[in-house]
């Protein structure tokens, strides 16, 4: 058996071994586990059922990345992405009013595009579509978008009538607590400490439940809470959608999750030395596994499933197979015995984790050719839009608006897609029918 894991996963090949690849899959799970409790959290502002929510966020994780290991055999890990679980349960449920049930039909239909888009390996004429710079910054953008989310939760920043925001106020135990976590897992992460998130989100609940700010639950190991609030629940309501505005959020389901989750599989093949001729082997099976997880978790009862960047704490310590991806994934499923928690994991414990993975994911800012005012004024557009307009869509919206324009001012405008002009009525009638009538 030990040899047939080893020939097909090509672990002599990699120049690994079983035992660093356990390691690795552990190692990713760790860093990663914070979306168990942060992924309940942010979609329970939605009205979802945290517990199935829970139970939804592990499976779908544990099959995506068991998919992943065995069809693409990548040491890359999936989840519940952040970021479109932020768009989902606060832009498209709380900003727009649409009801959770409807917009879990929304990335059930965009699953269903997702793997059409596969299966015929249009993937390519997409990414070509959208420029470069447009995607880093709408992978910044939503990185200021949820680090704005956790500032706010955590009670580090607070509306107010002259301002519009202020700092919070200091003598309120809860920040405090907030301001912790993040001290914590800032410094983890500077000193790359394995799971930084993870571990600063467990300090960060230690003191509160020592200083009573959190209370203590009353078990830590349970039967894995019920799916019936969610399950299948997508199917029911996929007649809902039924505007071009419900449209418009199942097109940004697909196009955020799309490009994010493309971005990050092409980053973590180029850490793992993967990448060929400036092209990633074996991308559509791992695409048709990321798609299938993201189907399977609009059934269950969660946002998109993609790719996680901290795959590529596995990747550093060794991991270079798929079956660092599926020993994350049977850690997935482990840990549906630990939803007891879910009641000390407040919104200050989750706080730091999407302020620091927002942080991460304004990496990619860099990539932006900001002296090239055509580009750098729409990418600047979706960047700025996002936390300022509280919706990742509207920031999509306004960069993909101005961008033909600026093109075209900048007798650049042959060089922009066909695809892009028709993204730019879309959008423009995507605003009006959102924020006019």
């Amino acid at each position: 058996m030990k040899e047939k894991i080893v020939s097909y996963f090509e672990i002599e090949k990699l120049n690994t071994t079983v035992r660093r690849e356990v390691l690795a899959g552990f190692t990713t799970f760790i860093s990663m586990a914070y979306i168990l409790f942060v992924n309940p959290t942010v979609l329970g502002a939605s009205g979802m059922d945290e517990g199935a929510v829970f139970t939804a966020t592990a499976i779908a994780s544990a099959l995506g990345c068991i998919l992943m290991g065995i069809l693409a055999r990548y040491p890359i890990a999936t989840a519940p992405a952040l970021g479109i679980n932020a768009f989902f349960a606060y832009s498209v449920c709380v900003g727009m009013g649409v009801p959770w049930e409807t917009a879990l039909a929304g990335v059930f239909v965009a699953s269903l595009i997702f793997i059409l888009i596969t299966i015929f390996k249009l993937r390519e004429l997409i990414i070509d579509a959208i420029p470069a710079d447009l995607k880093y910054a709408i992978s910044g953008g939503i990185g200021l978008f949820i680090a704005f989310l956790g500032l706010s939760e955590g009670g580090v920043i607070v509306s107010n009538e002259s301002t519009l925001v202020a700092l919070g106020p200091l003598n309120v135990g809860t920040t405090w607590l907030t301001i912790f976590g993040l001290i914590v897992t800032a410094i983890l992460l500077v000193r790359r400490v394995p799971g930084g998130i993870f571990i600063g989100m467990a300090a960060t609940t230690v003191l509160g439940l020592v200083t009573g700010l959190i209370q203590a639950p009353d078990k830590l190991i349970s039967s894995a809470p019920s799916l019936k609030p969610t399950f299948l629940v997508a199917l029911k309501h996929v007649g809902d959608i039924n505007s071009i505005q419900l449209w418009v959020v199942v097109l940004t389901f697909l196009l955020v999750t799309f490009f994010d989750t493309a971005g990050t599989l092409v980053g973590l093949a180029n850490q793992a030395g993967f990448m060929k001729d400036n092209k990633m082997p074996r991308v559509g099976k791992a695409l048709a596994a990321d798609s299938t997880a993201m189907l399977a978790g609009s059934l269950l009862g969660t946002s998109p499933v993609g790719a996680y960047v901290e795959s590529s704490a596995g990747i550093a310590v060794g991991g270079r197979s798929g079956l660092t991806a599926i020993t994350t994934g049977v850690f997935f499923i482990f840990s549906l015995l630990f939803s007891p928690l879910l009641s000390v994991v407040t919104s200050q414990v989750t706080a730091p984790a999407l302020i620091v993975v927002g942080v991460l994911m304004a990496q990619s800012l860099s990539q932006i050719k900001w002296k090239e005012m055509e580009i750098a004024i729409p990418s600047f557009l979706i960047l700025l839009g996002m936390p300022l307009t509280y919706s990742i869509s509207d920031g999509i919206a306004l960069g993909f608006i101005f961008y033909p324009i600026t093109m075209i001012a900048a007798k650049r405008g042959k060089e922009v897609s066909p695809i892009m002009y028709v993204l730019f009525f879309v959008f423009v009638g995507f605003m009006w029918i959102l924020n006019v009538n």
